[in-house]
């Protein structure tokens, strides 16, 4: 069976990372739970709002 490509300038669906992590869990423990969370510093430092700069 021939895998489909996607066209150019188009993100696939899963990444490679995603799919490993489905198979291999977070830490690399199947069935584990994810134990990165977020600070609230980082959260602070975030922005709500991410401008998604210009087109030219």
């Amino acid at each position: 069976m021939a895998r489909q490509r996607e066209p150019n300038g188009v993100e696939p669906e899963f990444s490679e990372d995603d799919i490993q992590r489905a198979q291999l869990g977070p830490r690399g423990v199947p069935g584990a739970p994810d134990p990165a969370k977020m600070t609230p510093q980082r959260e602070k430092k975030t922005p709500k709002h991410i401008d998604q700069g210009h087109t030219s």
